[in-house]
């Protein structure tokens, strides 16, 4: 068992041979808690440092579940050969000190059991409760450590067979329990296993429900959760030689290497590499932004002291010189219209109003680009990859506003004659108010736009390599220098731009990823089907869910605020020649919600067909909202 307390790697107890089983060796069970330090092992040095040994436990104890929790390492049942036990204890290493603190006990003893850790509840899974037990367990236990007195719940029991040495990881608000070892009476009474591949996926609050089974048996094999979407899985037994122990004796092959990762989106399994060598029964752990693997089974009836650690390889995307020329280019004509339109401005109007000569398709154009950021470009298809349509609904709000704000809102702005939103305010209660709604707006857009910042950053960072820090700096300056060159007739026009080529891209992308699935079109709709990924409408009263009603009515609130109240879009509003051509400008920005809609949502869901089946090409370490890019 292993964990981290305090940046410190903790191995605890474990089991071993003194000569192989073969040659009568015995089972040793320990009770020792080895640590390494911080500082003894640097990245990317050779120098090891030297294991401490920290501590005693009770009494000796391996098979264990352990979770790494904020302030140290959770111990759950175990056994130490003569009996299991339903001990839970907290072990924390701290100034060179190793404390331990009794928590509740499980229900029942068990040892061979797998246990994940989801926000503070921990989730135990399989088992066996007592070495000569010839049956595994199929229970689900969990226990919330945010309560004041926290006790264990028992939950709906796994669907499957009753295991022992399963997979039990958590990701993405689930615990998936994965393989094992089913335990069945043998001819001469003792326990026989058959190994599972199955695998089976609880969600709190919605039960179990059946994943991909994996390529083999994974039994006792070091699994962790990996960035937002993946489980990593390290060798494990298949029983491929389970019967042949002694027949092979040193000769034993070992277990598998491969390194497998399980994609919680497309339900896929797929080898992302090789071990040096195997290891099973011990676990993997994040330790300093490494997976670390300390010691466990090299082959059946063999112990080994070796410790592994991986670092996930970072692959630098291939941007190339022609895709770095368009972008510094399209950047450079960015900031010339800043300069052009600068010379054109003479008067306040002009730099907030564009001299009420923008015209109505640009207008529209305009409002819409304002409203499709980053957020929309590349956290639109991410939901509808990771998750369905349910949130298509809120495009249909932006349609429903329209008329409001053409028939109430905008003859109330045009009449008033004013350069921003808030100057109403003012006219209306006095100077103050007129701040607070202006600050209230700045602050608002402070905090949006470090997110659309961030984003298209991300974006860029993936494909090309540069550094997101640099790409965030570049971006916002860029950003802001043509805008206060500029004014308003500068934003207009560059957005018009940005709307023709965030469109042209996002459609360029939608038929690539749809050219990538064997089959096309109808391939990427029947998978999209098969998943679910169309679908649209939660038909139910609970306010907690995306029910259809929370939807449109949250949405309608929320998307008449920016086409009512914001300076972002309102602005635009008032820099056409007259009501008509404004109205024009806002139509135009609905009509084109619902056919944009259809292409990042249909992007989201091709993108889930694409990785569907192509899953090897996911990077772990890339997350959800950058899929897209």
């Amino acid at each position: 068992m292993a964990g981290v307390s305090d940046n410190t790697l903790l191995v605890i107890g474990g089991s071993y041979f003194n000569v192989p089983v073969w040659d009568g060796g015995t089972k040793l069970w320990l009770d020792t808690v080895y640590v390494l330090e911080p500082g003894a092992l640097e990245p990317g040095s050779s120098k090891i440092g030297q294991w401490k040994l920290a501590g005693h436990l009770a009494h000796p104890l391996a098979y264990g579940g352990c979770v790494t929790v904020e302030d140290g390492v959770i111990v759950i049942g175990g056994s130490d050969g003569n009996q299991h036990y339903a001990d839970v204890f907290k072990l924390r290493y701290a100034n060179g000190k190793l404390e331990q603190t009794a928590l509740p006990s499980l229900p029942q003893p068990l040892a061979n059991i797998g246990a994940a850790l989801i926000g503070k509840t921990i989730y135990v899974a399989g088992g066996q409760s007592a070495p000569t037990s010839t049956e595994a367990m199929k229970t689900l236990w969990a226990l919330d450590l945010s309560e004041r007195e926290p006790r264990w719940q028992t939950l709906a029991p796994m669907p499957g067979a009753a295991r022992i040495l399963p997979i039990v990881a958590a990701q993405a608000g689930a615990v998936y329990v994965i393989s094992g070892a089913e335990l069945s009476a043998g001819p001469d009474g003792k326990a026989v296993r058959r190994y599972l591949n199955d695998g089976w996926r609880y969600a709190p609050g919605k039960g179990w429900s059946r994943i991909a089974d994996a390529p083999r048996g994974l039994v006792a094999a070091p699994a962790i959760h990996y960035g937002q979407s993946h489980i990593l899985v390290f060798s494990g037994d298949d029983g491929a030689n389970a019967q042949r122990i002694f027949e092979l004796k040193d000769n034993h092959p070992g277990f598998s290497r491969d390194v497998l990762a399980y994609h919680t989106i497309t339900d896929t399994w797929t080898k992302m590499g090789s071990l040096p060598e195997s290891l099973v029964t011990t676990a993997a752990v994040m330790w300093r932004g490494e997976i670390v693997i300390p010691g466990g089974e090299d082959r059946p009836g063999h112990r080994s002291a070796k410790v592994l650690a991986a670092s996930p390889r970072v692959e630098k995307g291939g941007f190339g010189w022609l895709n770095y020329a368009v972008l510094g280019l399209y950047l450079l004509a960015t900031l010339l219209v800043g300069f052009y339109f600068s010379a054109k401005g003479k008067t306040t109007e002009d730099f907030f109003l564009g001299g009420r000569r923008v015209p109505w398709w640009a207008a529209g154009l305009s409002i819409y680009g304002t409203q499709l950021s980053a957020l929309t470009y590349l956290a639109i298809p991410a939901k509808a990859y990771a998750e369905d349509w349910t949130y298509f609904l809120v495009n249909l709000c932006i349609l429903l506003i329209a008329p409001v704000v053409v028939y109430f809102y905008l003859p109330f702005f045009r009449r008033l004659n004013v350069t921003t939103a808030y100057e109403y305010l003012e006219k209306r209660f006095n100077l103050a108010v007129r701040l607070f709604g202006s600050a209230s707006f700045i602050i608002l857009q402070a905090g949006r736009l470090a997110i659309v910042l961030f984003l298209p950053s991300l974006a860029l960072a993936a494909v090309s390599g540069i550094n997101i820090y640099l790409c965030i700096l570049l971006m916002g300056l860029l950003t802001t220098v043509y805008t206060m060159e500029g004014g308003i007739e500068a934003v207009v026009w560059t957005d018009v731009v940005q709307v023709v080529v965030l469109l042209g891209g996002a459609l360029v992308a939608l038929a690539l990823l749809i050219h990538g699935v064997d089959g096309g079109l109808p391939a990427v709709i029947a998978t999209g089907r098969a998943a679910g990924k169309f679908h649209m409408f939660n038909w139910t009263w609970d306010y907690t869910a995306t029910a259809v009603w929370v939807v449109l009515a949250g949405n309608l609130a929320s998307q008449l605020i920016p086409y009512t109240t914001d300076q972002a879009v309102v602005q635009k509003y008032l820099t056409t020649k007259d009501e008509r051509q404004a109205a024009n400008g806002i139509w135009t920005n609905a009509a084109m919600t619902i056919p944009t809609a259809l292409i990042f949502f249909g992007a989201g869901a091709a993108l889930y067909a694409f990785y569907k089946t192509h899953p090897a090409l996911l990077n772990p370490g890339v997350q959800t909202d950058a899929t897209f890019a």
